[in-house]
């Protein structure tokens, strides 16, 4: 069966359509210069922090292993720069925990070149999977969770399709769209190791059809054997949810509480993707990705290829941020969270740098919220078909376990459309999160 007799040409129900704001999408990647000092935190991902293996005092090269993964669900850190090592310790994180950290003084004059390079065979699935832990990524769409778990699909699963994901459909960030069009070989070839991985026959690369040249970049460079195909699927958001976009390439719904896999699934990010392309024949670490620094409060708005660990300050001050009371939200504006400290480090896990006037994102001036009104606005938008006013009542009544339980709390994967469009500035999505939270504690506890 030829693997274009899957897609349905549908899209999900319900969703929202936001303005696009993706002026940057034209400009091509630049590349941001080394700031004095680069903080890698151990936690940049799902799963146990790494393991330092150097020391204080210590010269590394760019490149360099510097700390290990610490079992099955972690990963390595490598060098973004090549420097000594001035601090091990707690220093501020992208979401205001002090995390642990390795703190490297770059060397002035210090070149971009990789000198840290450690060949690995690729031939068998087993040996993919180790260099992609090996390599230190994980998704970059977002979510963190490391690549070669991921892609390590349990025995008795059966993986029919590797959906690739390229939607990008927060509005302002244009990283996704960016690496597709200057590095389509890189993505196609990454595709190829991560079906390898997974023992998937075939893969299916799902682009929103705003992104006409990203599209026609990719077609220029896909494989004869037609095993791997490109869909430009309808512009909406959160069409960049995997389960959206399962339903819009192959008309079926992965089921409640259950992940892409039960349906013989595994889905991957474009940029993910093509890191692996990239960095797996090197023999490379991930030591920088692509983020979109954009936003209103942005004078030099793009995509630039950032060294993992450089302050928020310094990306700012290069960018043009302007020096006005602001709000800087790391990711989209939908799913993003305000960063909490300007002297943190990019991640890997941060597609996005926006900047906003103070409350700009509020409509310009403090929202003031009102009671329901029952008007439906955030049930008819809702993509998972849940009902977010009810939820937020039982929220405002902290009855948690209720909203588990009856409402399925568990299947929001708070795209914010309910927050979005609610006329009485509910922000129910945060409602929500803090909702996840207290009953993940309760377990914990």
């Amino acid at each position: 069966m030829k693997l274009l007799s899957y897609f349905r040409g549908e899209t999900f129900a319900r969703g929202i359509h936001p303005p696009a704001h993706k002026d940057t999408a034209a400009r091509a990647i630049r590349r941001l210069p080394f700031a004095p000092r680069l903080t890698v935190p151990l936690s940049q991902h799902i799963g146990k922090p790494s393991k330092p293996l150097v020391r204080v005092g210590e010269e590394v090269v760019r490149g360099q292993p510097i700390a290990a993964a610490d079992g099955w669900l972690s990963v390595p850190q490598h060098a973004p720069a090549t420097g000594v090592v001035e601090a091990i310790g707690l220093r501020p994180g992208v979401r205001g925990a002090w995390v642990d950290s390795i703190v490297i003084r770059v060397h002035q004059g210090s070149t971009q070149e990789v000198v840290w390079r450690e060949p690995r065979a690729l031939d068998t699935a087993g040996e993919i999977i180790a260099a992609i832990q090996a390599s230190g990524m994980v998704g970059l769409g977002g979510a963190a969770f490391p690549s070669h778990a991921k892609l390590a699909v349990p025995k008795d699963a059966s993986v029919q399709a590797l959906v690739v994901n390229g939607c990008e459909c927060e509005p302002y960030l244009t990283c996704d769209a960016r690496v597709m069009v200057e590095q389509a070989a890189d993505l196609i070839a990454g595709i190829g190791y991560a079906m390898r991985a997974a023992g998937a026959p075939m893969a299916v690369i799902g682009v929103e059809d705003n992104k006409p040249d990203a599209v026609a970049a990719i077609r220029r460079v896909l494989p004869d054997d037609e095993s791997i195909a490109i869909e430009a699927v309808p512009t909406k958001y959160p069409q960049g949810s995997e389960k959206m976009l399962i339903i819009a390439l192959f008309g079926v719904e992965v089921p409640s509480g259950a992940l892409p896999i039960s349906l013989g699934l595994v889905v991957n990010n474009v940029g993910t993707l093509a890191a692996l392309g990239r960095l797996l024949p090197a023999g490379e670490g991930l030591i920088e990705r692509v983020v979109t620094v954009a936003g209103p409060g942005v004078e030099r708005p793009g995509d630039y290829r950032i060294p993992i660990g450089t302050p928020l300050s310094f990306v700012l001050e290069f960018a043009g941020a302007r020096a006005i009371p602001r709000e800087v939200v790391l990711g989209g504006p939908m799913m993003g969270q305000a960063a909490a400290a300007l002297d943190a480090p990019v991640v890997k896990g941060v597609s996005g740098v926006l900047v906003f006037p103070a409350r700009e994102r509020a409509g310009g001036s403090p929202r003031r919220t009102y009671p329901c009104i029952k008007c439906g606005e955030c049930v008819e938008s809702c993509p998972m078909g849940l009902n977010p006013s009810a939820l937020g009542m039982l929220a405002g009544r902290r009855e948690y376990e209720r909203m588990a339980a009856e409402l399925h709390l568990g299947d929001c994967f708070e795209c914010g459309c309910c927050t979005y469009v609610c006329p009485s500035n509910i922000p129910l999505v945060q409602q929500f999160r803090v909702a996840k939270q207290v009953l993940r504690e309760k377990v914990a506890a």
